[in-house]
């Protein structure tokens, strides 16, 4: 099994600053890799600090444009979002070798889809993470309570790398599932969070406000819309267990804000295109309609960019 050391985070935000401590941690060489200059500073002169449930520490890790980067490395992960992982990707080309692999855990369908104009699909994996990491400020990271990351070759011949990438994270403490049919893994990431987030961003609920018989029929239309989409295209997902899920989102995270709705009371552009847009083109491709996605990332779309002299409340 290839021994992988050398790790390019792309993307400083929470999980970008979370994976890079733990790793770094472990004794992996990791840079962080962002375009805003003054994070990148405050990063170098601070490190991470970070606080889970091994405590409080400060981790002193690399930090740095792309363009100030040699390459090549071992592993490049991305964690933009989705909407930037086209310039994120192509900003870190020369950080790759014939030997690099590229890890995407983004949400959303379409990244490894993008890694794979720059990357050669045989050295690109995918998945998904339920990792909790939120950013306080800065510098600081905040991530209590389990999760897990589930990988897989975006292409069958990328599966030999999942387990040396697995492992990389393993040692950092992380809990991680290779699975070879990591297509339904996201696309069951999708389903929850199309069918939870845009409907958040549009009412300014928390989950409790979408507790309710209104919240639960969109939620349940669009989970219908999303696994007819992925059955169609040879992806079985199973129902029930995404509405348990989102049941227990609803119950248990009653003042959780889905992070469509933190951009949009931020003032942020959101992952509408790759979550509810993106189920429509799926849907389309295939000969199916998608309408209640469709309504959603519309009215997503509308309050990103409203007309002229609208002004939206956050």
């Amino acid at each position: 099994m290839t021994d992988l050391r050398s790790v390019a985070i792309v993307g400083a935000g929470a999980m970008g600053c979370f994976f890079a401590a733990r790793l770094t941690e472990s004794g992996a060489a990791v840079t962080l890799i962002d375009i805003d200059a003054a994070r990148l500073a405050a990063l170098v002169r601070d490190g991470v600090t970070v606080s889970d449930d091994r405590g409080e520490r400060v981790v002193k890790v690399g930090a740095a444009k792309a363009t100030e980067v040699a390459g090549p490395v071992d592993l490049v992960v991305l964690f933009t979002k989705s909407m930037h992982s086209s310039a994120a990707i192509a900003s870190v080309v020369h950080l790759a070798s014939p030997e690099t692999w590229a890890l995407t855990l983004q949400n959303g369908l379409g990244n490894a889809e993008v890694m794979a104009e720059v990357f050669a699909p045989e050295r690109i994996l995918a998945g998904v993470t339920n990792v909790p990491a939120d950013l306080q400020g800065p510098t600081r990271v905040a991530s209590h309570g389990a999760g897990q990351i589930t990988l897989g070759g975006f292409v069958a011949s990328a599966k030999g790398g999942a387990e040396p990438v697995a492992a990389l994270l393993r040692r950092a403490g992380l809990t991680v599932t290779v699975d070879e049919n990591v297509a339904a893994a996201i696309w069951d990431k999708v389903a929850f969070n199309a069918a939870l987030n845009a409907l958040a961003a549009i009412t300014l609920l928390p989950n409790g406000g979408l507790d309710c018989p209104a919240g639960r029929r969109v939620a349940a239309s669009v989970v219908g819309e999303v696994v007819a989409v992925a059955a169609a295209k040879g992806i079985r997902l199973e129902r029930g267990r995404i509405e348990a899920r989102i049941d227990y989102a609803l119950a248990s995270h009653r003042t959780h804000k889905a992070s469509m709705l933190q951009d949009r009371l931020a003032g942020r552009r959101t992952e509408i295109e790759q979550i509810n847009g993106a189920i429509v083109w799926e849907a389309e491709a295939v000969g199916l309609q998608a309408p209640v996605n469709a309504t959603l990332a519309d009215l997503v779309r509308m309050i990103e960019a409203p007309p002229a002299g609208v002004s939206i409340p956050r």
